[in-house]
C-alpha cells in the first residue's frame, strides 16, 4: 500500500538520527529539474518542502509526481542516483487491443495522445459502442466501449464488453453469471465494478469498470455524467414538503429530515492552498445549487488535518434552537483562514470515526424513522493519511448501522498532485456508479457548474426518480399525463406520454371525434411529500389539435361481426403550448430517434432493426406500462415474442367471431401480447390505462416500445389504477411502436411547423 511510503521515510530519518548521521538540513537545487517541463516548490528549499513537477499539455512527469525534502534530500532519490531521468512523457492510453470478436485498425504496442482507432467485427458479431475513438490528453479515449457480439446469441445479458486496459474472466452471460476484471499492466488502478452479476432484469450489477494510469484524471464532463446524475436522483428523493423563507435559497422541512450529508476536506500541508480553497469553493456551489432543489439536507461540514475542524454539526439540525441557517454555513466556508504552517499529519481515520458517532446518536434519536434517512458522504483528500491507521473499519461500521445499501453513498474526490489511489478506492461505494473521482485543478472550477447544469439534463428523454418511502416504493415517471375528454355530462379518462415538449403520444380509440377544446392534458408540475405520502402538483395544459394514425379504422371489420378493430391504435395530440422541462416533467424515449441510439449504445449508423432486435430480443421480454394518476403505480409484464407468440394471442378466439383462422387477421402483427400467468403471472390493464407507455428500462434510461390499446376481459371492474393480477386466459394487445415509425416521423420530424422537431436516425425505416 502505497501509504507505506510515508512511515519508510520517518523509519530511515529516524535511523540516520540515532546512529548520529547528524541534524535535518534544508535540500538543494541539485538534481531538482525535469527535462521538457518546470517545478514548484511550496516552501522553497526547507524541510517538509514539496517540489511539484509540470509538464506541458498531453504530457505528464516521470518517474515521480511530486518529491518532498526530508533529511537534506529529495525523495525519492534524485535521478542522478537512480539511474533514471526525470522527464515528460507523453500520455499514454490503455491498450484497446482487447477487444474481443473485431479487429482495432491501427494495431500498435502503444497509444498516445491524439491516435484514433477505429473498430470492426468479426463476421457474424455486430458492434455496440464507439466505431472510432481518440487518446485523450487525461489519458482516457473518447466515446463508449466498443463490444462484438451476436444479437442471436440468447443470452438473458449483452455482452458488457472488455474496456481497454482490461482482463476480464469470465464469458457466460446467463442468470446469476458473473465476470470479473482486473488491469493488464500494474501501472494502472481499477476504477468502477471489479466483479459483475448478470441480474434477472437482464441488466449486469455495478458499472463498468475502466484501468486508468496513474496520470490519468477525469474531466468536469466525465464527472458531471457520473455524479451529477446519481446525486439530482438522491436530492429529488429526498424532497419534503416546506415552506420557502424569505432570502434564503433553502426550503425548511417540516416532516422527517430524510437526506443528510456529511462533507470532509481535508487541509493537510500535503495539499497546496490553491487545492484547497479550490475544495472549498466546490463545495459551497456545491450546498448552493442542492438548495436549489427545493430540498434541505442536513449538513455535517469539516476541514480536517490531523485534527477536526467543524463548520456545521448534523446534531444541531435535530435542534431547532442551535440550527445553523444556510447563510451562516456560506458565510463560515466563507471567511475560512488556511494557514501556512499547517499541520502535518493526516487522519483520515478520524474523520470516519466522527461521522460514525454522528450516525449513531441520529439513529438513537430518530428510532423507527432512521430507516427512511439517506446519508452521502463527499470526502475531498489526496488520501496521504500517515496518523490513525485505516478508516476502512469505521467506513464498514457506518454500512452496518445503515445497512440499506441504496441509502449510503460515499464519494471520494481526489485532488493534489500526489494521490493514494489504492487507499482511496476502497472508500468509495460504487456498485451503483462511479464513486471515485482525481481531479485536476484545472477542472474544479467547472465540475460542479457541469454536474447541475440543469438544462442539459432536463431534456433527456426516458429519465425518471424512483423514491423510498416508508420502505414501499413509489414511483414518479415525469412523462406519464392524463388525458381527459369531456363529453357533456361524461367524461373519457386515458393516459399519454410525452415525446416532445408539444406532443403528447396516446391511443387513438380515446378519441370519438372529439373537439381539441373539450380535451384536458394534465401534466406533473412538482412534486411534495407529507410525511409517507406523496402529491403531485397538476397543470391542465389545452390542446390545439391531434393527429389520428391515418389506416386506423375502429370499424373496418364490422361486415365480418367484429365490432372493433384496433389496428394502428395510435394518436398524438399537439399542445398549445410546450411544455417547460423539469426533473419532473420530461419526455419518455421513442424508437428510431438519435437520443435512443445513444440510450442504447448504438453506433451512430446504427438502424432502426438494431434498436428493435436489442429492446424486443426475448422471447419472454420484461415490459412494464402505469395505472392511476395521482397515486402511479407499475404494473409488470412479459410479451410473449417469436415462438410465443402464437399461444398467447390464440385466447383472442374466445370474443365473439373471432375464429381461429382469422385471428392473424384480428391480432396483427402489430400488437404484443400480455397476460397470463406463464411464466410469471402478468399485470392486466385497466379502464383508464389505454394509451399509456409500455416501456422497457435500459442503462438507466427508458425506451417507450409499445402503448396499451385493447384486451380481451375486463377484470379490472371497482379496482381501477390498482395492481389487478391476470387470469390463466387474460391477455392485453400493445400496439407495438416499431411498427408505426412512418406515423410517429411524419408527424414529429416534418409536421406542423408550429413543432420542435425531433431527430430520427437517418435509417429509420423498417
Amino acid at each position: 500500500m502505497e501509504l507505506s511510503v510515508h512511515w519508510r521515510w520517518l523509519a530511515t530519518v529516524l535511523n540516520l538520527m540515532i546512529l548520529g548521521a547528524g541534524v535535518w538540513c534544508d535540500c538543494t537545487e541539485e538534481g531538482m529539474g525535469i527535462e521538457g517541463g518546470d517545478y514548484i516548490l511550496t516552501q522553497g528549499l526547507k524541510i517538509g518542502s514539496t517540489l511539484i513537477y509540470q509538464c506541458p499539455y498531453g504530457f505528464f512527469p516521470y518517474p515521480a509526481h511530486t518529491r518532498q525534502c526530508l533529511h537534506n534530500r529529495w525523495r525519492p532519490l534524485p535521478s542522478r542516483e537512480r539511474d533514471i531521468r526525470q522527464i515528460c512523457r507523453l500520455v499514454e492510453c490503455p491498450d484497446p487491443t482487447v477487444l474481443k470478436y473485431g479487429v482495432v485498425d491501427p494495431s500498435e504496442e502503444r497509444y498516445f495522445i491524439d491516435n484514433e482507432t477505429m473498430y470492426e467485427c468479426d463476421s457474424g458479431y455486430r458492434l455496440h459502442g464507439s466505431v472510432k475513438r481518440v487518446c485523450l490528453a487525461n489519458g482516457k479515449w473518447s466515446g463508449s466501449t466498443p463490444i462484438c457480439s451476436r444479437d442471436d446469441a440468447g443470452n438473458p445479458c449483452p455482452d458488457p464488453g472488455i474496456p481497454p486496459g482490461t482482463f476480464r474472466s469470465g464469458d457466460y452471460f446467463d442468470y446469476d453469471d458473473q465476470v470479473t476484471y482486473s488491469c493488464t499492466s500494474s501501472l494502472m488502478y481499477l476504477v468502477g465494478s471489479r466483479v459483475r452479476t448478470c441480474k434477472a432484469d437482464g441488466q449486469w450489477s455495478g458499472v463498468e469498470p475502466s484501468c486508468f494510469y496513474k496520470y490519468t484524471y477525469d474531466t468536469a464532463s466525465d464527472i458531471s455524467e457520473a455524479f451529477g446524475g446519481a446525486m439530482k436522483q438522491s436530492l429529488t428523493e429526498s424532497m419534503s414538503v416546506g415552506d420557502i423563507q424569505e432570502g434564503r435559497k433553502i426550503t425548511i422541512t417540516k416532516d422527517g429530515r430524510k437526506l443528510n450529508m456529511y462533507i470532509a476536506v481535508d487541509i493537510s500541508d500535503s495539499l497546496s492552498k490553491e487545492d484547497i480553497n479550490k475544495s472549498t469553493e466546490m463545495v459551497k456551489a456545491f450546498i448552493e445549487r442542492v438548495a436549489s432543489y427545493a430540498v434541505s439536507p442536513n449538513y455535517d461540514i469539516l476541514f480536517f488535518t490531523s485534527e477536526l475542524l467543524p463548520i456545521s454539526n448534523i446534531l444541531d439540525y435535530y435542534n431547532q434552537e442551535n440550527k445553523k441557517t444556510l447563510e451562516a454555513v456560506l458565510d463560515d466556508l466563507k471567511n475560512i483562514k488556511i494557514k501556512d504552517n499547517r499541520a502535518t499529519g493526516t487522519d483520515l481515520n478520524k474523520v470516519f470515526k466522527h461521522m460514525l458517532e454522528q450516525i449513531y446518536i441520529i439513529e438513537n434519536d430518530t428510532k423507527n424513522d432512521f430507516k427512511d434517512l439517506r446519508h452521502i458522504i463527499l470526502i475531498f483528500t489526496d488520501g496521504g493519511y500517515n496518523m490513525g491507521g485505516s478508516p476502512l473499519a469505521n467506513l464498514q461500521r457506518i454500512k452496518n448501522t445503515i445497512k440499506q445499501e441504496d441509502h449510503l453513498d460515499v464519494y471520494i474526490f481526489a485532488v493534489g498532485d500526489r494521490i493514494y489511489e489504492l487507499d482511496l478506492q476502497p472508500l468509495a461505494t460504487g456498485e451503483r456508479g462511479r464513486h471515485f473521482f482525481r481531479i485536476q485543478k484545472e477542472e474544479l472550477d467547472t465540475m460542479f457548474d457541469e454536474i447541475f447544469d440543469d438544462e442539459a439534463v432536463v431534456s433527456l428523454c426516458g429519465l425518471h426518480k424512483m423514491t423510498d418511502i416508508n420502505l414501499s416504493k413509489s414511483l414518479i415517471y415525469p412523462w406519464n399525463v392524463k388525458l381527459t375528454m369531456l363529453r357533456g355530462d361524461q367524461t373519457k379518462t386515458c393516459t399519454g406520454a410525452i415525446v416532445s415538449s408539444k406532443l403528447i403520444l396516446t391511443a387513438a380509440h380515446c378519441f370519438l371525434g372529439d373537439f381539441p377544446e373539450n380535451i384536458q392534458v394534465d401534466v406533473k408540475q412538482g412534486t411534495i411529500y407529507v410525511l409517507y405520502l406523496h402529491f403531485l402538483f397538476l397543470k391542465v395544459k389545452e390542446v390545439e389539435k391531434y393527429y389520428i394514425h391515418p389506416q386506423y379504422n375502429i370499424k373496418a371489420k364490422v361486415e365480418e361481426g367484429i365490432h372493433e378493430f384496433y389496428d394502428y391504435d395510435a394518436a398524438l395530440v399537439q399542445l398549445k403550448e410546450d411544455l417547460n422541462f423539469t426533473t419532473d416533467l420530461k419526455p419518455i424515449c421513442i424508437p428510431c430517434t438519435k437520443e435512443t441510439n445513444q440510450a442504447l449504445r448504438l453506433p451512430s449508423d446504427a438502424k432502426c432493426t438494431d434498436q428493435e432486435k436489442l429492446l424486443l430480443k426475448d422471447f419472454n421480454q420484461r415490459l412494464h406500462f402505469l395505472t392511476g394518476h395521482e397515486d402511479v403505480k407499475q404494473k409488470d409484464v412479459v410479451a410473449k415474442l417469436g415462438q410465443n407468440r402464437d399461444p398467447c394471442i390464440k385466447q383472442a378466439t374466445r370474443l365473439e367471431n373471432v375464429t381461429a383462422e382469422k385471428i392473424h387477421d384480428f391480432v396483427t402483427d402489430n400488437f404484443l401480447c400480455t397476460g397470463g400467468i406463464t411464466p410469471f403471472v402478468d399485470h392486466i390493464a385497466c379502464k383508464g390505462d389505454s394509451g399509456g407507455a409500455v416501456f422497457r428500462d435500459y442503462n438507466q434510461r427508458t425506451i417507450q416500445v409499445a402503448l396499451v390499446s385493447w384486451g380481451t376481459d375486463n377484470e379490472c371492474a371497482g379496482y381501477e389504477g390498482k395492481l389487478v393480477k391476470s387470469k390463466d386466459y387474460s391477455r392485453d394487445f400493445h400496439l407495438n411502436l416499431f411498427k408505426i415509425v412512418d406515423f410517429l416521423h411524419s408527424t414529429m420530424a416534418h409536421g406542423d411547423k408550429t413543432l420542435a422537431p425531433t431527430e430520427f436516425i437517418d435509417n429509420w425505416k423498417l
